[in-house]
Parts: structure tokens; sequence; C-alpha cells
């Protein structure tokens, strides 16, 4: 099992983060982060992630959650951190390579 943590930022990250807990082999928790922001409407979730297993058929679905979560303007950022905090990935412009690249890292 691989676990991350994720942060997502944008005016619909709470949908985003329930749709991407509902990705097949990905289980953890979610939840806003509840702080005084300057943009009233963005919002910021907090994830600990756990895949039970990473195939490439994983690596597609996230990069596609990314994608089409993007283009909707729901999201603005989401960034996915190892465990143990070394490596970190921006999910703006990753390649399927980048995020399996990432972890693989994990």
């Amino acid at each position: 099992m691989t676990t991350i943590r994720l942060s997502i930022e944008g005016q619909k990250a709470n949908d985003a983060a329930t749709d991407f807990f509902e990705l097949p082999n990905i289980s953890g928790t979610w939840e806003p982060v509840n702080e005084t922001r300057r943009d009233p409407t963005l919002e910021i979730v907090n994830a600990v992630a756990i895949f039970s297993t990473i195939t490439g058929i994983t690596i597609q679905q996230i990069h596609s959650w990314y994608a089409s979560r993007k283009k909707d303007k729901r999201v603005d950022k989401v960034v996915m951190i190892c465990k143990d905090g070394k490596h970190r990935l921006m999910m703006n412009d990753a390649s399927l390579e980048d995020i399996r690249k990432f972890f693989e890292k994990c």
C-alpha cells in the first residue's frame, strides 16, 4: 500500500476531493481547511489517500480526474506529497510519466 498527502485548492475543491475518493483502489480521508482567506470563494482541502495498488490504470484515472477538474475550473492547484514529505508533485501539466515516477519515489 502507498500513502500520500494531497492538497486541493479551488472553488470546488470539496467536490473534487469527493470525486477523487470515488476512484477505484483509493481510500482515505479529507477535510476542508478552515482558515481566513483573501478570496472567500476559494476552498482548500487536505487529504490523506491510501492506494491499495498503483497500476497504469490508477495513474491514468488520477491524471484524468485532475484534467477534467482543471478544464472545468473546479480546481486551481493540486499537490501530491509523499508520506515522508520529501517528494512533491504539482499536478499542473504533470504527465502520466511524471505521476508514475512520483509514486515510485513514495
